[in-house]
């Protein structure tokens, strides 16, 4: 016979009365006795569901706070203490005591900021350096959520990475999203050999979803070119760049038809709304393969830093027949199947190589200022730490106002 079981007590299976193992019945009992009649009765404790713990099962770890003096009580009927004769108005205007004690508030004012970022030129750009309106998780969740700034690294042996999106000035002012991504992480396996993949991705301005765009890419990226991680270090081993242009093609691809395929089930099903490019750096975990394999889908930059010396255009992109007319065209995935490759190396000890949106390569290339801060931040055989690589990426000039992605790739001495 199933055992049923109200608020006011609890029976056996038999209907009789009997002991109850729920804790609260004596409370319940004793609280609705105590209402619905008026008579005081002695509440019986309540009987605890497990067995009371040991002294040292009770004990909270870390100390204790201090233990406060208990106040001793009036005896019923005594007088109570006497109040100050001093007008209401005197006693608060007297001096009330600072509740920050001086130590810690010289030791505040000690603390080292690092303040606004460093810009080239006389006068900073007029826009706040800083984030500025919310979009609306209503009117696109997407946005919404995306943070205002990344920050991520990871140290292997000699290899030392650190890198950062943030987003733009006028994209901060506006309230619009961060277009830009970034993907730091390591792909293969321990068996078939490692590799570290480095990715920036620069969503299209012009198109309404590049910021899901940009995100998905890099992260679908990390997907497939795991699964040939194995073949693409044996090209780099090799020096082979018909191979590991065949298998960069190939992730590519999956990526864009993936891509494609997002556009339509979120009901964008016009694939270009979703437009942005790719970077990618693959770096061997092997300390003897000292080759490093690039591809990229679209516009950005990728330099070096040796020996205080910026070569702004290692991957040889720039097409030596241009005009010099600014082409705001570019490649962008998922209508692009197919990646610029090329293998970069011999890699030397101290060398630092930079993988950047163009958010970062632009100003880089036509401003000396931001040569000389970055090569002193960079490139004085010292690694910066994530807050302070934030600060030192965020050098300003004046008219570059785009979101700004970039990873870094310290060489250093084994």
């Amino acid at each position: 016979m199933m055992q049923q079981q109200g608020m006011g007590g609890a029976t056996t299976g038999s209907g009789e009365p009997g002991a109850s193992d729920d804790p609260l019945r004596d409370t319940w009992s004793s609280v609705e006795a105590v209402v619905s009649t008026g008579h005081q009765q002695t509440p019986q404790p309540p009987q605890p569901p497990h067995p009371p713990l040991s002294q040292q099962q009770q004990q909270l770890p870390g100390p204790l706070p201090p233990q406060q003096p208990q106040q001793p009580q009036q005896p019923h009927g005594a007088a109570a203490a006497p109040v100050s004769a001093a007008p209401v108005s005197a006693r608060l205007a007297a001096p009330v005591p600072d509740p920050v004690p001086e130590a810690v508030a010289a030791a505040a004012q000690s603390v080292p900021l690092l303040g606004d970022p460093r810009h080239s030129g006389k006068r900073p750009p007029s826009y706040a350096p800083v984030p500025q309106g919310l979009r609306s998780a209503g009117e696109d969740p997407a946005a919404a959520t995306l943070p205002d700034i990344v920050v991520d690294g990871a140290a292997y042996g000699p290899l030392v990475v650190r890198a950062a999106s943030v987003r733009g000035d006028s994209h901060r002012y506006l309230g619009e999203p961060r277009q830009d991504a970034l993907c730091v992480t390591r792909i293969g396996s321990p068996d078939s050999g490692e590799l570290l993949l480095l990715a920036v991705a620069d969503g299209v301005g012009s198109a309404a979803r590049s910021h899901v765009g940009s995100n998905e890419v890099c992260r679908q990226a990390a997907v497939y070119l795991d699964r040939v991680a194995g073949d693409l270090l044996d090209a780099l081993r090799a020096e082979d760049l018909a191979a590991f242009t065949a298998r960069a093609d190939e992730a590519v691809g999956s990526i864009a038809v993936l891509l494609a395929d997002l556009a339509h089930r979120e009901g964008q099903f016009r694939p270009e709304a979703y437009a942005t490019t790719l970077r990618i750096l693959l770096v061997p975990l092997d300390p003897a393969v000292r080759t490093r394999g690039f591809m990229a889908v679209g516009d950005g930059g990728t330099a070096l830093l040796r020996n205080g010396a910026w070569y702004l255009d290692v991957t040889q992109e720039e097409d030596p027949e241009a005009s010099g007319m600014i082409d705001t065209r570019t490649a962008a995935l998922p209508l692009a199947r197919t990646a610029v490759t090329r293998l970069l190396g011999p890699a030397a000890p101290g060398d630092v190589l930079v993988l950047s949106t163009d958010g970062l390569s632009t100003p880089l290339s036509g401003d000396q200022g931001m040569r000389d801060f970055l090569n002193e931040a960079w490139g004085t055989g010292t690694v910066p730490g994530p807050a302070d690589f934030l600060w030192q990426s965020q050098f300003r000039v004046k008219s570059y106002d785009d979101d700004r992605s970039v990873v870094v790739l310290w060489e250093c001495p084994a």
